[in-house]
Parts: structure tokens; sequence; C-alpha cells
């Protein structure tokens, strides 16, 4: 079989010959593909690829850098022309060709002036092939002049009044941009009443009262150099007549305020334009901007309307509040009269705008490259349109062409040169100008003789692999001048082609609309053209198709039972097929309940969610099928009862109304769940700066579906909603759309600004940095500003990248500074951040305290003065002083010995201070430092001080031993802390007889260095309690107690002993079965009875018992009675402050004998537990109320006396 290629898509006929299509161009250049291997090895006249505008402005602070890049083959080479005639860049020292390139680089920055190189330059790049050339290149610096200097008088003008403020900018390069604000940099606020004109001047439909200020500011911004020029403020007055008094209202006339124009209401008139009627003229493809303003009272409303026609709807915008109507891509079609009307409650006027839309040259039909073979034609067209229409005019390698050298294989006609039997030789570049008054246009088209023989570009030996009945297309890229036609062979002989089943394209692709089984094979193509002939094979396999010849089938289930769907899958066997399961267009829900084997999907335990349409997915490399059925899940039960729950979530969320600032949000609710839904929660997510994390956005009652949400810039939203009823909040929704929002400048600045240094020499800036969110724009940076406090110095500023430090090297040691941090981004600064004090770096101060002074208090006190030291020597922040003491040597040993030393640290500045818990009779030494941030300054001089003598404390023991009948010894160790020179020890003790009172109290003085002593002359078996302390100068200690007993004599009664504090229980029994004894505690029960019935009896008459005598026999004088008035006695008290023996008792406690232990205890027969007999046998009860001092603890007892003791109180 064998095809040739036809000019255009054509199908071939039948037919028993080989069928032929032949590819022919005529008229036509010939494509070259982009092969790069091709490329390479093609001659190709210049290209001009790149180069600067028409209208070249440059930024005169900048080097200037022309460009002008070309390809060909062979590279081209570069030459410029400026203002018509050659520009020998050689002679200039400061201007440079970039290598492999035209661009043309002027170096001004180092010397020079952007002035000198004005003009107009052109750039010609040439190699043997021909010369493109580029635009003209007009250069020229932009421009920022001063205003002009002038003297504004105050305006003055009635309430109600019209009036026009001039701006009347300089001329500049490009022209600026124009706008009003005040002193403050604030926009002055413009509205139907007070606008700008586009000529920059401010309009007054009429003033007001509140139009009154000084500070009327015309601005005007170039952008090309980012400088903005001032004029002097103008200053407006808005009085009303009513203000005016009488002198000058005598004076003055109405024309001499502003204007002549009355104050009271009136009709429209235009303050721009003027007249009725006025001109336009604009060109096709701007933005047309026609301009009314009127003034009057009230202020007018301006209407627009195109006099014969409409305006169009989707080009026409209204600005300046309708003020200013504009129409974008204006073309010869808006040429007509516009009308503008200007209304208000008083009437109305109307100016006529005539717009003439003219066009600079535009293209209609550009010239093409043209690739053609030696022998062969073409042409280059050149059409292009205009008002007034552009003339056409040819050049050749940037040579007019009427006077380039003739070439015989071309001839013009206009707009057109046709090529006729060209050769190699007629290779060249042609320049198309169309220009008119209003520009215009160069475009470059080459002409390119080549004679190269056919290349087929497609791979060798490519495999196709096409499904059965499917289109195949078998590529042949091709390549040739002349160009090559295509033939199309099948099999190594080729076959006769008896059906009409192939097409051949212009690219050389081979389709069969419809393969078969018998279209596999092998396929050659042939390109040939009269310098050769190339070609290529390429192989084609039909596949079966894959087919589900058993598919899965509608089913119908209860709850709980298993479902099985088949799908058998059947395709080519050269082909590897996958299966897939899908539920509801989705994956499977992840649940071993679904198993999948070789052809089935079972779904075991069925559940209502189960419901659904299931599909099978066969995929192979070339095709894929699918089946699906549907599984309807039934349930026959009884309706349950309602289920109260937390509602569903919204879904289908949408944002409308994007704006910068703001979006609505709206969504449809989930099911409440049989609560009604109270209240909706929206989140939202900032996926750019912190992905995954939802904030709280706002709340929306239950009743609301739609919210207006406010947003911030640079923030790429993401939404959800939850809704809330009275059981709990749902789940969140699925996320919205992500919305981003544009940037813009920083809102906020950072917090917690600190200026701290590490080092004497640096000061450390910190601050709590802007989070993403906040950042409102890419490129967030801090802009760190400091100088010192008290100098002159201007801010010193460093802009950082997005840290949270800042270390200034290099300062004076602590010295305030004022310091701000600004945010700023790639679209601007924050506002303006407020100023905080830090300091530099503290050292250690450098001056000790002076002048320190001691005043000891007492033994265990005293305080301590200095002088403060100078401020400047602190160096830092005075956090306070700091005393060092530490006892040096004890008065009390002559020996030297030295402790810790203690710290006392007073807050701020403080110059005294008081040093606790010394120790009495020491020797005390310490110094004073000045304390600040960085630590301790120097030592003040020691001062040397001693404590007082103070009263000893208790001596460290009392031990009472080898008791006698009539005495006892006591030894003692001296007291742990004497706190001075002990002087002498003082010993008291008294008796105590069996009832537990005291006898008389002896008071004996010992020698200071005696640690015994023996008492003698002793009452024989009696008990005594002792009272023993220390005394120093300073006066007596605190006490220690102790009792014992002398020895019994009484036969059979052993001594008792006093280290073992025990009593003989033994002994006592024998005692208590002796006959004497039994009748004398008879005796003592009868006579006990006796007194309880004459108590008794003379209590119930108020009687008192005379007792003076006995309580002042057996005083304790470190005890008061417990009532002395008149001689008389306090009544019986049964109160426990008045058992002297339950409380004041030494006895040791093993040799106590307890009333529970003792039958015979005399203390069970008095009234209460205090009632006891007197050797008299008088009862006294409590009346001795004696109470002992400072008894020692540890050594209470509450003993009842013993028989022994009772006995022996009555001796």
């Amino acid at each position: 079989m064998q095809l040739k290629i036809m000019p255009k898509k054509k199908r071939l006929s039948t037919g028993r010959v080989p069928l032929i299509l032949l590819l022919c161009q005529v008229i036509s250049a010939l494509e070259v593909p982009l092969d790069s291997k091709l490329l390479e090895d093609l001659v190709q006249p210049p290209t001009i690829t790149q180069q600067s505008p028409k209208d070249y402005i440059i930024d005169p602070r900048e080097n200037i850098v022309i460009q002008c890049e070309a390809k060909g083959k062979p590279p081209p080479s570069f030459s410029w022309t400026r203002n018509g005639t050659h520009f020998d860049i050689d002679k200039d020292p400061l201007v440079t060709m970039k290598p492999g390139s035209g661009t043309l680089v002027i170096n001004i920055m180092s010397e020079g002036k952007a002035e000198t190189y004005e003009g107009v330059y052109q750039c010609t790049a040439r190699n043997e092939r021909g010369a493109a050339v580029s635009n003209n290149i007009v250069v020229r610096p932009s421009r920022s002049p001063l205003w002009t200097k002038e003297k504004l008088e105050p305006i003055i003008l009635r309430n109600g009044q019209s009036l026009v403020l001039p701006c009347r900018p300089p001329v500049g390069l490009p022209p600026p941009i124009i706008f009003w604000m005040d002193n403050s940099f604030q926009r002055l606020p413009q509205s139907e009443r007070v606008s700008q004109g586009l000529n920059g001047d401010l309009y007054f439909s009429n003033v007001l009262p509140e139009d009154t200020r000084e500070d009327y500011i015309c601005y005007a911004r170039f952008n090309h150099t980012q400088t903005i020029q001032q004029k002097q403020p103008i200053s407006v007055k808005v009085i009303s007549v009513d203000e005016l008094n009488d002198t000058i209202a005598a004076n003055l006339s109405d024309t001499e305020f502003y204007g002549a124009k009355s104050s009271r209401e009136r009709p429209p008139t235009f303050l721009t334009p003027e007249g009725n009627a006025s001109n336009k003229e604009e060109l096709r493809g701007n933005v047309l901007s026609l301009e009314c303003i009127a003034e009057g009272l009230p202020t007018p409303i301006i209407y627009w309307i195109k006099e014969d026609g409409t305006l169009p709807m989707n080009r026409t915008f209204y600005k300046n509040f309708k003020k200013t109507l504009q129409i974008t891509h204006v073309s010869e079609a808006d040429s007509g009269n516009y009308q503008c009307i200007a209304k208000n409650s008083l009437g109305a006027i109307h100016h006529t705008i005539s717009v003439t839309v003219k066009a600079a040259p535009y293209w209609i039909m550009a010239p093409q490259n043209l690739v053609l073979s030696p022998g062969e034609d073409g042409s280059l067209i050149c059409r292009a349109n205009g008002n007034p229409k552009p003339r056409i005019s040819w050049l050749t390698n940037g040579v007019p062409i009427e006077i380039a050298p003739d070439d015989p294989s071309r001839k013009i006609d206009g707009d057109t040169i046709i090529f006729s039997n060209v050769q190699e030789r007629s290779s060249a570049v042609y320049q198309c100008n169309a220009s008119n008054e209003y520009g215009y246009l160069l475009a470059n088209a080459f002409v390119n003789v080549l004679a190269e023989p056919p290349r087929i570009l497609t791979s060798a030996n490519t495999l196709y692999q096409v499904i059965a009945n499917r289109p195949a297309l078998l590529e042949c890229a091709f390549f040739g001048s002349p160009l090559p036609t295509i033939e199309w062979f099948k099999g190594a002989k080729g076959s006769a082609l008896h059906e009409d089943i192939y097409v051949l394209h212009e690219n050389g692709t081979l389709e069969i609309p419809v393969a078969q089984k018998d279209s596999t094979g092998t396929y050659t193509c042939v390109a040939r053209n009269k310098l050769g002939m190339a070609k290529n094979e390429v192989h084609l396999e039909i596949k079966d198709p894959t087919r589900i010849i058993k598919q899965p089938e509608y089913a119908v289930v209860q709850r709980g039972s298993t479902v099985s769907f088949e799908c058998k899958v059947k395709h080519d066997h050269t082909l590897i097929p996958t299966v897939m399961w899908l539920k509801d267009n989705g994956e499977l829900p992840n649940d071993e309940r679904f198993t999948i084997d070789k052809d089935h999907l079972v779904v075991a335990d069925v559940i209502d969610d189960d419901g659904g349409t299931y599909t099978c997915v066969a995929n192979t490399t070339l095709d894929n099928v699918s089946a699906s059925a549907v599984l309807s899940v039934v349930a026959p039960t009884p309706t349950p009862a309602p289920i109260y729950d937390a509602p569903n979530p919204p879904f289908d969320l949408e944002l409308t109304n994007q704006l910068d600032k703001s979006v609505q949000l709206s969504w449809t609710p989930g099911d409440d769940n049989n609560s009604p839904i109270t209240k909706f929660i929206i989140e939202y997510e900032d996926a750019m700066h912190e992905a995954g994390l939802w904030h709280h956005q706002t709340e929306v009652p239950g009743t609301q579906t739609t919210a207006q949400l406010k947003l911030s810039p640079y923030v790429n939203y993401s939404f959800r909603v939850m809704a809330v009823n009275g059981i709990g909040s749902s789940l969140p929704s699925e996320a919205s759309e992500q919305y981003f929002t544009k940037a813009a400048e920083p809102d906020k600045n950072p917090t917690a600004v600190e200026g701290l240094g590490s080092e004497p020499d640096n000061l450390v800036i910190t601050w709590k940095p802007l989070n993403g969110f906040d950042s409102n724009g890419p490129g967030l940076q801090y802009k760190v500003s400091w100088r010192q406090k008290d100098g002159d110095d201007e801010w010193t500023s460093v802009v950082v990248a997005n840290v949270s430090k800042y270390i200034v090297s290099g300062t004076p040691t602590f010295v305030p500074y004022l310091i701000k941090v600004q945010a700023l981004n790639d679209v601007g600064f924050a506002p303006e951040p407020a100023v905080v004090m830090g300091h530099s770096g503290e050292d250690l101060p450098m001056v000790a305290p002076g002048n320190v002074r001691v005043n000891v208090v007492n033994s265990t006190l005293a305080e301590v003065h200095w002088d403060p030291v100078p401020l400047k020597s602190i160096r830092g922040h005075l956090q306070g002083y700091r005393i060092y003491y530490w006892k040096a040597q004890s008065s009390s040993k002559r020996h030297r010995r030295h402790v810790e030393k203690k710290i006392l640290t007073f807050q701020g500045s403080k110059t005294h201070g008081m040093l606790p818990g010394l120790e009495p009779f020491s020797h005390y030494t310490l110094n004073v430092r000045v304390v600040n941030g960085k630590g301790e300054g120097p030592a003040s001089l020691d001062r040397v001080f001693h404590t007082p003598e103070g009263v000893p404390s208790a001596p460290s023991s009392l031990k009472i031993s080898n008791p006698t009948l009539d005495s006892l010894t006591l030894e003692w160790d001296p007291p742990s802390h004497p706190n001075g020179i002990l002087t002498e020890y003082t010993l008291k003790y008294q008796p105590i007889n069996s009832t537990h009172e005291l006898g008389p109290l002896v008071d004996l003085k010992i020698p200071a260095n005696k640690t015994r002593w023996t008492l003698k002359n002793l009452n024989v078996s009696t008990r005594y309690k002792f009272y023993f302390y220390a005394q120093t100068a300073a006066g007596s200690g605190s006490q220690i107690t102790e009792e014992a007993v002398t020895n019994v004599d009484e036969a059979g009664i052993l001594p008792p002993d006093v280290g073992a504090g025990k009593a003989m229980a033994s002994r006592q029994v024998d005692i208590a079965t002796q006959g004497w004894f039994i009748g004398l505690m008879c005796a003592v029960a009868l006579l006990i009875l006796i007194l309880l019935i004459v108590c008794f009896i003379r209590r119930n008459k108020g009687g008192k018992y005379p007792v003076k005598e006995k309580e002042d026999a057996h005083a304790d004088p470190e005890i008061q009675p417990m009532k002395e008035d008149d001689g008389t006695f306090g009544e019986y008290s049964d109160a426990e402050d008045h058992k002297p023996l339950k409380k004041g008792s030494r006895t040791p406690s093993d040799r106590t004998v307890k009333k529970e232990d003792s039958d015979d205890s005399l203390v069970d027969y008095g009234e209460g537990v205090n009632g006891q007999f007197n050797e008299d046998g008088s009862f006294i009860g409590q009346y001795s109320g004696k109470k002992e001092k400072e008894p020692a603890e540890g050594n209470e007892s509450s003993e009842a006396p013993s028989p022994v003791n009772a006995m022996n109180s009555f001796v």
C-alpha cells in the first residue's frame, strides 16, 4: 500500500491501485520544525527576539540598559545608530555591549549624565543571510521637577459658594499622579460635592463651614523616580453672613469675597468643561475618559448618555462619583456625541462632548518568515490599518528597498513583495514600516532560500498499540526544501487498498479512523524531494478491547444479611488488567466487612449506610471499562422513638461577594436530629501560615445560613461551619474552597519591645515577632531604630529579617536609648511604632558605699547606716545594697573563731538596715556593697562592732543524786548559750506535802564556777521541787525545774532510788495490811465524813473559810493567790487552773503511784479531784490556787500521793 500527502486533510478514494497523496506549497512559507538538532544545521537570517520599548523612559539615577537580542545561523553581529548616524561604542568608555548580544549598557552611575545619552537608537543584527533592525528606541531620562514658588493668598468665601483649588503640577516625564492631602498626609475626603478633576484641580460644587482648613496640599507623585513633590498649602475659610460684624459688613462688598455668586440655592452650572460643547480625541485601544464637574446648591448629580446610541455595556465604567465616564479599549465605533447632564432640584444643564477615535497603525497581516527552495515562488504581505490610513514602506536588510541592490526575483506591489524563481542569493531580511501621524509599526520577515534533502524527525521503529475499533495515528514529522512529498506503505512489498480507511494529514501523520485486527503490521513513511529521499518504519499492534462479561446486578437485602456482587472481566491476553471497586464513585469504606476476591465483592452484616451504587472498574494501559449496580438496604422494623442528638454537619459551603477584606459565606444546614439548631460556629484555616490549625472566626444565630466575614490581607482562607443545638455541637463541615486575599502593608507592629544590654558595650533589642497571620504580605521584615535618649544623634536604623532580636555593638556602658521596631513587608510599612526606652549593657559598680556606721540596738539587733554611692558609678539599674556580716570572735571565749558569712540585701535606694538575730556578747565584722543587674560593686571598709551581754539560756541539764534522810546532791551543766559572763547560779526549792501543797521557798546563790551542790538539813522522806537558773550582768536566764524525795526513816521501808524514780510497791502493801494503819484509815474516813457534812451545811449558808494564813505560809513567790480583797478569799472553785500538783508535780515517772493504782489514796475522799486535807485535818480544797511558773517540758506528772506520803504529811 502506498500513500502520498495531499495539500490538506483528505480521505483516500477506493481503488485497486496504490493511493498517492501530495502535500504541496504554493506561495506559502515552509515552516521549520522546532527540532534542536535540525535547527543546529540550518542556515537562518537574523531575527530580533527582544528589544527595549519604543518610548524608553530611563531612571537618571541608574545605568542605562538598551536591549537588543537576536538569533540566527551563523550568530549575528550587532551595530547601533543614534539619531540616524552610526554610534561608535568603542569611542565612548562608558558604553559597553554585552557579549553575544546587542544590548548596550551605559555606565552613568560612575560618571556622566543621563541627558547626554538622550536620543533615538536603532539596533541592527547582521549575518551572511541578511540584517534585521529594531524599532526606533527613543531614550529619555525621567524628570520630576519642583513646583515653582508662588505666594498663595488665603481664600475667604461664603457658605454655599463654589470653589476650584488649582493644582497645576510641574511638567514631568512621565506625567505625575496627582492627589490632595493634608499636613498629616491623610487624603482629603471626596464626595459628590468635593472631587478631584482629571487635571488635578480640586472642585467644590458648594462649600460648607467644615471645608475650612489651612492645609489643602496638592501632591505630585513621579512613579518612575519614586519621588513626591508638594505644592504650597492653600488656606480656605468658609464664613456665613451672620458671622460678619457690622464693621466688616460696612467695609466689604460682595465682590471682595472669592467669587461673586450668591450663597443662596441655585441651579447647576459647569465648572469644567466650559461652554455647551467640546471636542475630545482618543486613540484606538486606549481608555476614553470624559469628565463633567458642575457646581450648584444643592449639589448636582451627573448623568451620561450617548446621542444616537447606547454606551457599551461591558466596557463602560463610572469614576469620581459619576463625574468621569470611562470606556476601555475604544474603537472607531465609539466615536460620536456624548452628553453629560448636571441636575439638582432647581434645574438641569447639559454639555455635549464630540468624541473622535483615531488609530495608530495596527496589523491586519504582519509579514511572516518565508523559507523557500531554489526556483520556488513566494510572497511577503504587509497589511496594516489606522486612522488616518497608514503608509506602507519596505526595507531590505535595513536599507530602503528603493536604494537597495536590485534583485530580479522580487517585485513590489504596494503592501506585497512577490518572489519568483528565487535563488540562494535571494535570502534577505525585509522590514515593513506602516506609519501615520500617531505612530508606526516595524516588522522584520526574512526570506531564507534553502536547498535541503528530506529529513524524517520521528524516531525509528516506534511501536503504536491501539484498541480495536478505535482511531490509530502514526506520526511522520519531516522537513526538507523543496517541501518533500510523503508516501506511506504497509508491509515490505506494499499492498493495494480496497477500502476507504486511511486519512493523511499535512504534518505527515497517517490516521486509521477505525483500526481493525488486520491493521496490525509495519508501516513505512517515505519523504522525497528533488534533492533526495528519507524513510522511516513504525509498527502498529491492535489489541482486543477489555470487556465485562458478567456485570454486578441490582440487589435488595435486609439489614444484617450478606450480599455479593460479581464482576467477570475478559481482556487481551497481552494486557494485564487491574480491577477496583467503588462505592458512590468513591473508595470503599475501610471496613473488614468488605472483602474482594477474584471476581466478587462481598459485603457482610449489611447496615443502612452500605446502601448505594457499587461500580466495578477494569483498567489496562490502553483502555478501561466499568459496570455498576445499586444496593438497597431494607429493615422491616417498627418506627423507632425520636432520637435526640447533636445536629449533622452543614454542607454545600459557598463563597460569594469576594472582596479584598471581606467575603460572604453561605451553607446548607444538616439535620437537627429533633433538637433545633441554636447557632452556627464558623472557623477558618490559614493554609499558608498555619495549615491544619483551625481558629474561631465568628458565630451566627441558628436561623441564619449566611455570614459576612471580615478578612485579613495575605491569608489563604478556608472556612468550615459547625451547628450547635441543645444536645451539643455537630462535627465540622467539609472545608470550603480556598480564598487568597491580596497582600497589604502590616497594620500592627511587634510587641514586647525591650532594650537590655548583655555586655557592657552592647544593646540587645528584642521583640515579639508578628505571626504569619499578622504579616499581611510576603517578605516580612523589621526596621529596628535606636538613638541615645539624651543625645542629639539621628535615629540609626537597620532592616532585619523575620527575627526577634538585634544586637547593637559598641555602645557606651549603661546609657538610656530610645528604641522602636517597625514591621514592613513587600507592600509597605506598618504604622509608626511606639518609642520605648532601654539601656545599654550594665557593668559592675565602681564605687563602694562610704561612711558605714553601726548602731547596736540591743544584744541581738544592730542598725547599719551608709552613704549612697553616686548614680553614675553604679553603671546599671540600682537593685539595692548588700551587707555581708560575720561573727569574728566570741567574747566569752578567748580565741578567735571564724564562721560562715551572712548576707542581707536591702532593695532600692535604702541607706540603712537592721541586722536581726545577732548573738549576744559577740564581735562582728561587716561591710556594704552596692548591687546592680550585673552584680556587686567593691566592698566598703570593714566595720567591727560587738554586742552586749544578754541573759543566758537555761542550764543544759539538772540531775539530783545521792539522796539521804536529810540531803540531796544537785549536778548540772552550764548553759549552752551563756550570752555573757556567768556571775552566779540561783537555786530555789520548796517542799511538797502529800496534799500537793507547796511549802516555804528557799533561795540560794551558788558561785558561777560550780557544777555540783549538796543540800543538807532537809526534811526526811519529803518531796522537794527545785528551780535552777544562771545569771549574767544582763540578768537571769531561763530556769530548769526538777523534783526529788529524801529517804524514808522507817523500819522495813527501803529508801527510794531517786535516779530510778520508782516507789516500792511491795512495801506499801505491807503497810496497808498492818492493823494500826487500818485503824488510822478508818479514823480518817470518819473524820472526812464529818467534815463533808459540815462543809455541805456551811456551803449552803454561803459560809467562807479563812485560810489566808495557810496560803501565806506556803506561798510560791512566782505565783499570785487566786483572789485578794479585804482580807477575805475567793470562794471554792473547781477550775483546773488551780491544780498545782496536777500540773506542777515533778515526781519521776518511774516513782509515780497513780490514783487508780492505789486503793488507799486519800484523794478519793475529797470533794472533786482537788479536795485535800492539811496537817490539822481541815479541808482546804483548791484555795491554795498555786500554779508553777515556766515548768520544764517533759517532766509534768498528774500523780496522786501514795499512802506513805499521806502518812508523812501528818508528821
